[in-house]
């Protein structure tokens, strides 16, 4: 019997204004454009959807259940501009049937830089997921499903039950993504998205040129259901805003959701879990060799949507590079601010793919081109460090 897991991503990062060279102002981030996104965003996705999860957990009293990973900038956020967001997510909790996983607060990728400013961040998103909806994580992703052995290692370490990662075809070979897997050497559980069912949702959905367009909640339960007996958990993991912002309503992705559930409870051994109690109830099958960094991507899976060219790599390394004097400069304006830059989106926009990746990459770009982006991000970046300077201090007159 498979277990369905659903877990949803929840991210809106700071998005910076324009910065020039000649520009002294230490606000960096775009508060109207921001706002604007967020509100457009919730009325298109997070509380539609909220409202259908819902109504799904109470019509199918309980037997739903769902994940999410929000992150503490899209927290920041929702509380700002668009509170009844939070309030829906707290309903959600309310239920008993959504688990909140645990995450870097600032979607980062400090994770490649720096433990300590990794661990900090997963304390400071645990907290605010303690704090809003009562819950104490246990299962973590790291942002953009990145994933290595070291990774799995460093969140164990952390006290986490079960990590989250791709199920990548070259490590996986001939075996199944729908099975519970452990990494060498270190007693946690990983959970594998099944990228192609994911993705079939979140990216196919809509595409009439599909072979299978369109996609109906019995087409997909059908799919899930030849997993019986080959498998014991097929993980659904996807952006939220697949759910009326990359698949917009009149696409019928709604619909789908809300007959998605009956369609697969009416196989008898099926049944929803969290990330939690798929690793409370199933045993790992095999060992995920993991020696090189993973993520969900694109299509190569790894790292180069974020360090593809010279530009993102420079602007990661001089980022980081300023940590030690940012903490000691002992700034809080200045230690969130150097938090809110490392999102990786800022990196994203520096991506200088192509062809099918690239117009991915084009689509989520607020930049005219990627050296805009770098150009704006280093502006903002040597701002910083100037705020890292102590201020000389005045000499006395004798």
């Amino acid at each position: 019997m498979p277990s369905i897991c659903f877990y949803f991503q929840v991210h809106q990062p700071l998005r910076l204004r324009r910065y020039s060279v000649f520009d002294q102002d230490a606000n960096y981030f775009d508060d109207i454009h921001n706002a604007e996104i967020c509100r457009k965003v919730a009325n298109k996705c997070y509380l539609p959807a909220n409202q259908c999860i819902y109504d799904l957990i109470k019509l199918h009293e309980g037997r739903f259940r769902v994940s999410y990973s929000i992150t503490g900038v899209a927290l920041d956020q929702f509380e700002s501009y668009t509170p009844e967001v939070v309030d829906s997510f707290r309903r959600l909790a309310d239920t008993g049937c959504v688990e909140f996983l645990a995450e870097t607060y600032y979607h980062s990728l400090s994770f490649l830089y720096s433990l300590e400013e990794f661990t900090d961040q997963i304390g400071l998103h645990t907290k605010r997921i303690s704090d809003l909806f009562g819950q104490a994580c246990t299962t973590f992703r790291d942002t953009e499903l990145i994933y290595n052995n070291q990774l799995a290692e460093a969140v164990k370490a952390l006290g986490f039950d079960a990590v989250l990662a791709e199920g990548t075809d070259h490590i996986l070979g001939y075996r199944s993504p729908n099975f519970i897997y452990r990494p060498p050497n270190v007693d946690i559980k990983v959970l594998l998205k099944n990228y192609r069912l994911s993705d079939d949702i979140a990216f196919r959905f809509s595409n009439r040129g599909w072979k299978e367009w369109p996609l109906t909640a019995d087409k997909f339960a059908g799919w899930v259901n030849q997993v019986n007996g080959n498998g014991c958990t097929v993980n659904l993991f996807m952006d939220y805003e697949t759910f009326g912002e990359h698949q917009w309503s009149d696409t019928g992705i709604f619909d789908f959701l809300y007959h998605l559930p009956a369609e697969l409870l009416r196989h008898p051994h099926n049944d929803f879990k969290t990330p939690r109690e798929v690793a409370a109830a199933y045993e790992p099958v095999g060992e995920y060799d993991a020696p090189h960094m993973t993520s969900w991507a694109d299509t190569e899976r790894d790292l180069s949507a974020w360090l593809g060219n010279a530009m993102q790599a420079n602007a990661l390394h001089e980022i980081y590079a300023l940590e030690g004097a940012v903490r000691k400069a002992d700034d809080p304006a200045l230690l969130r601010d150097w938090r809110c830059v490392q999102t990786s989106d800022h990196f994203y926009y520096m991506c200088t793919k192509y062809f099918a990746d690239g117009d991915v990459h084009k689509y989520f770009n607020p930049y005219e081109s990627p050296y805009d982006s770098y150009i704006n991000f280093m502006n903002v970046l040597d701002n910083i460090r100037m705020r890292t300077v102590p201020a000389p201090q005045p000499q006395a007159v004798e």
